[in-house]
């Protein structure tokens, strides 16, 4: 990428900055990224030059990945717009196994001869690399699928909506949130494009079509007077979906509690900037929070996050054997509580799903990166650690035959390895909403949307704030609070959950951005949950007075 290209992207914002933008990504025209480049015949012959090189000098297993990566980013601020970037990004990466040792090489010249070169260095590398190697990779079985496809199910491609729709949709959210008295607001749309087809030397072929949208803003409010201010994020959440998400179904919406709309299966941005302009002048004037114990009751926009922190990460396999220590820490679910089989990691109402199936969220697939066909399992049974996140080389460790099939790569030019799988709390069991929830709390706090947090190397102690609070008293809300954050250490959080609202309530959310690994690669994620109570949870006043 050209130094004036990565400029650009750059003026897009610290979050546009953690997406997967490669370092080969191209500005590309519109037009261009709904043009097909390369049909799947093609691919087949380019992908069986690639898996026959690298078997003739050598290796034991191949697989090869050819990819193509479209994103594009609209970026406004109030009556402004600040960017509007298409990029493209195409590619193979090719991994092999020579000597009992992994070797990848990747090349932007999706040619013959270029794919022979990358498979000739891959192996290559394989043979220096296994002079170190003290064991030989041990690959869980994989079925051969032969040629199969699977595509995101989406009714609008975002890519075909013109840019001209975007722009209005998002600075007619901007004039909600001026209109209703916000000092500065930033809106933006991201849209990803993921066009993968992976072959190997055990007989699979799998073409996929990806896609995912983001739809999102801050409005920001300044009370001019005490010189205070304060953000309002959006209420959006990042969707395995198409354009159709932005449809704002009136069917979608859900009144919360505290008169607070929320959102499902579509999104509202024009209302909810309005929305966010008010609640941000509410928080301005909100009671700074009183610290002490308070019994919390968590709504699934902000519950994800803890989720993410502290059972996502602290059960992904590699974490727990050390091998991210020195980036992203390591865990306090280690091999010896889960080979006890009694380890309560949680209560007993608790239990936690990895899925890489479910439909709309960020991280469903129907096959991952190592042509795995996609599932979900159990992480935590009623309580208790049962299960760990792990791919074809990794399962051997934990006595399992078959790969968890949650191995991903950011792009075609860096080598896949095992990623978080769509985490989620299930829902409870008894009918409960929310609000009847609140109504037998005597002293707690409901917290809404995600916000500023900080967990340790095991992913065991942590702070979590948010956007909204309100104030639980005698069973009812009775206002608005700010300065909240709560801090617990993960057995202890999970532990102290009493209650789960039903299924009516469920709903996902996510990050685009979950980096892991070095060189670091992003990967997007959702984690599921219906509103839940924590009872006797520590809260801190985050509050400053200089």
């Amino acid at each position: 990428m050209k130094r004036r290209d990565f400029m650009q992207l750059a003026g897009m914002g610290a979050g546009a900055m953690l997406l997967p933008i490669s370092a080969f990504s191209n500005p590309v025209d519109p037009a261009r990224m709904l043009e097909p480049i390369m049909d799947v015949s093609q691919k087949k012959q380019l992908a069986d030059i690639a898996l026959n090189t690298a078997k003739s000098h050598g290796a034991t297993y191949a697989d090869v990945r050819i990819g193509r990566y479209l994103n594009q980013f609209v970026v406004t601020r109030e009556k402004k717009v600040q960017n509007i970037v298409n990029t493209e990004s195409f590619g193979v990466g090719i991994r092999v196994i020579v000597n009992g040792t992994w070797g990848f090489a990747a090349s932007n010249s999706v040619t013959p001869d270029g794919i022979r070169k990358a498979a000739e260095r891959a192996a290559v590398i394989a043979k220096a690399n296994s002079k170190f190697q003290k064991e030989p990779v041990k690959l869980a079985p994989a079925t051969p699928y032969g040629e199969v496809s699977w595509k995101t199910p989406i009714k609008k491609n975002g890519f075909e909506v013109p840019v001209k729709d975007k722009v209005d949709l998002l600075m007619n959210a901007n004039a909600k949130a001026l209109e209703k008295g916000a000092s500065f607001v930033n809106s933006l749309m991201f849209l990803v494009n993921e066009q993968k087809y992976f072959a190997s030397t055990e007989g699979s072929y799998i073409d996929q079509d990806i896609h995912r949208t983001w739809p999102s803003f801050t409005v920001t409010m300044i009370d001019r007077a005490s010189g205070q201010f304060k953000n309002r994020a959006a209420f959006s959440a990042p969707v395995g979906m198409g354009y159709e998400y932005l449809d704002a179904r009136a069917e979608d919406k859900i009144e919360g509690p505290g008169g607070i709309i929320l959102y499902n299966k579509s999104y509202d941005i024009v209302e909810d900037a309005g929305m966010a302009a008010e609640q941000a002048k509410q928080i301005i004037a909100a009671k700074s929070v009183e610290p002490g114990k308070y019994d919390l009751v968590l709504e699934p926009s902000h519950m994800w996050l803890t989720i993410h922190e502290s059972v996502g990460h602290p059960t992904e396999l590699d974490r727990v054997l050390g091998y991210e220590a020195n980036y992203a820490g390591t865990s306090y679910l280690t091999l010896d509580k889960w080979k006890s089989g009694k380890f309560n990691a949680a209560s007993k109402i608790v239990n936690f799903m990895a899925d890489k199936t479910q439909v709309g969220s960020l991280g469903a697939v129907g096959y991952d990166d190592e042509g795995i066909k996609c599932k979900s399992w159990e992480i935590i049974k009623d309580g208790v650690l049962v299960n760990y996140q792990a791919i074809r080389d990794q399962v051997n460790i934990i006595d399992q035959k078959e790969s968890h099939g949650c191995c991903y790569s950011q792009s075609w030019s860096d080598v896949q390895f095992q990623r978080m799988a769509n985490i989620s709390l299930q829902p409870g069991k008894e009918q409960v909403t929310p609000q009847q929830m609140i109504s037998n709390v005597d002293k707690g706090i409901y917290i809404v949307k995600d916000g500023s947090f900080s967990i340790d190397q095991q992913r065991y102690n942590f702070q979590f704030g948010g956007v909204l609070f309100f104030e639980i008293k005698g069973g009812k809300i009775t206002g608005m609070l700010k300065d909240v954050a709560y801090q617990a250490n993960s057995q202890e959080f999970w532990n102290s959950c009493v209650q789960i609202c039903d299924e009516r309530d469920y709903r996902l959310n996510g990050a685009f951005n979950d980096g892991k690994g070095q060189p670091s690669q992003s990967n997007a994620v959702s984690h599921g949950s219906a509103t839940s109570r924590f009872n006797g949870i520590n809260v801190i006043n985050t509050g400053r007075t200089i």
